[in-house]
């Protein structure tokens, strides 16, 4: 694991959306395809945005890349609520292909948030190689909340039972009771998450720092779901001055 401290929540954001573009540029060189997901949120909704403004940007060959969703909200397709609504022009603007682009079903495209996941896994094992249940996501960036969550796997929920170790048993979840508002999501299971190559954590401001210092101690993955996330070759988390707080007392 590794920890980086900037001096405020616009440097981390420069800084990782540079570190974005160069990590899919990296990967891109080695690899015909580039799989990537993004959290929803503020996360997520920034760095897409920032991504097409920034001058890295044109060094990525954005047809390579995959881009999918860690877990998004089980409303209709075009409700506001729905993180891929505030960013698609964005993704457009990039260059990417439309088929590259994977949504998350909505309620408009299945009955309930469990087929939904179902749904979601199937387009996973589509892109995956060998057998495997979904392609080895080249990152993984996710946000946190102020109570250690991440994706849609909240303390003490049940998704959070799925094992996180070896061949992930369900890669996407269907959630009915997320107890942050919609009660329906779907997300990606914590063992999907640790298949990619790269994990990322963004999260800052000192009403996370609790949680942060929770995670990067080690913390029991019931009380602190972040504190489970592990890349396969590298875990990184990215705060702020105010959110290492607690950390670095």
């Amino acid at each position: 694991m590794t920890v980086i401290v900037y001096p405020d929540k616009d440097s981390l954001a420069k800084v990782t959306i540079a570190r974005l573009c160069l990590a899919i540029s990296d990967a891109g060189a080695q690899r015909e395809h580039v799989h990537v997901a993004i959290a929803g949120g503020s996360v997520g909704s920034s760095l897409i945005a920032g991504l097409a403004s920034s001058p890295l940007a044109a060094h990525v060959n954005w047809s390579q890349v995959h881009v999918w969703w860690v877990d998004e909200r089980f409303v209709p397709a075009t409700s506001p609520d729905r993180n891929h609504v505030a960013v698609d022009d964005a993704l457009a603007a990039l260059g990417l292909r439309a088929e590259h682009v994977h949504r998350m079903p909505s309620s408009d495209d299945a009955d309930t948030p469990t087929q939904g996941a179902q749904a979601y896994a199937a387009e996973l094992a589509r892109f995956a190689q060998s057998g495997a249940p979904l392609p080895v996501f080249d990152v993984v960036v996710l946000g946190m909340g102020p109570d250690g969550h991440i994706a849609s796997l909240f303390p003490h929920h049940p998704g959070l039972l799925v094992d996180s170790s070896g061949e992930p048993e369900q890669v996407s979840l269907g959630i009915t009771d997320s107890p942050k508002p919609p009660s329906g999501r779907i997300s990606l299971s914590l063992a999907a998450i640790n298949r990619a190559r790269h994990v990322w954590v963004a999260a800052w401001g000192a009403e996370k720092a609790p949680a942060i210092a929770r995670a990067i101690a080690g913390d029991d993955r019931e009380d602190t779901p972040a504190a489970a996330v592990s890349g396969l070759e590298q875990t990184l988390w990215l705060t702020d001055l105010a959110g290492a707080g607690d950390a670095a007392s």
